[in-house]
């Protein structure tokens, strides 16, 4: 008798921790690999998510190149979020399969001062190029590493003619955020970068867009594998919410449709 109660007390506890398991309410971890560009809503709405769930986001953040090179190494990872065209490039070469990629929003190239110096106009090619040239110290996204403002100043600055002279005043970072934060904090007094970034960092840092003639919008989606666990399906879900869109708007990543 003792032995059949005792199985039938083991065989509760069991149930209940399947079950407890099985609703989440074991802590799971959520490891997410991110551009920078999305630094500061991701931080706000996984910390969100860790109070409200017990569950722990593990965000590591890198340039957008890297970010998905990144994820695509570790076993563990379970949410991409990049650029678009880098998600699709590597869906088409079987590089990411079985997954979904959702549409977070997209961000424009800005230029980014130091706060409390005066800030170039650099709506026109011309007077971008008269604001580099004046300019001492310029902070840059490394292109090497995957960055895509990055890239895109080096064929700006080459258009422009002035890449040498440029050059010689560039000390490359290593992401977005490090531009941003050298700018901020006066390393640096010229830099460019994500527009969100800038913003994110200081909205007083924030100089304005590229001109027309050379305008960068770049789309950011969220990528997971089909199979995710329904932990990790959740934030997602999180992530893509209305709520989820909003606090990135707030952040300067442009809701899809509204650009």
């Amino acid at each position: 008798m003792k032995r059949m109660m005792f199985l039938a007390i083991l065989s509760v506890s069991v149930l209940a921790t399947s079950a407890a398991c099985a609703h989440g309410e074991k802590g799971q971890d959520v490891k997410v690999y991110a551009a920078a560009v999305v630094k500061a809503p991701l931080a706000a709405i996984a910390a969100e998510y860790e109070n409200a769930t017990g569950h722990k986001v593990i965000v590591v953040l890198d340039t957008a190149g890297a970010t998905e090179q990144r994820f695509r190494a570790d076993p563990e990872a379970a949410l991409l979020i990049t650029t678009a065209p880098l998600i699709q490039n590597a869906e088409s070469r079987g590089a990411l399969r079985d997954g979904t990629a959702t549409l977070l929003g997209s961000t424009v190239a800005g230029v980014a001062v130091t706060p409390g110096l005066e800030k170039p106009d650099v709506s026109t090619p011309e007077k971008l190029k008269a604001a580099l040239l004046a300019a001492r110290r310029i902070a840059v996204s490394d292109p090497a590493r995957g960055a895509t403002v990055g890239a895109h100043f080096m064929k700006v600055i080459e258009t422009l003619g002035v890449k040498d002279e440029v050059l010689r005043k560039i000390a490359f970072a290593p992401d977005g955020l490090e531009t941003t934060r050298r700018v901020v904090a006066g390393e640096a007094d010229f830099g460019v970068s994500q527009s969100s970034e800038i913003v994110q960092a200081s909205r007083d840092a924030f100089a304005g867009p590229f001109p027309r003639e050379f305008a960068l919008a770049t789309n950011f989606s969220l990528w997971h594998r089909d199979n995710i666990s329904p932990v990790a399906a959740d934030f997602a879900a999180r992530l893509t919410s209305p709520a989820g869109r909003e606090r990135f708007a707030a952040e300067g990543i442009i809701p899809p449709g509204t650009r």
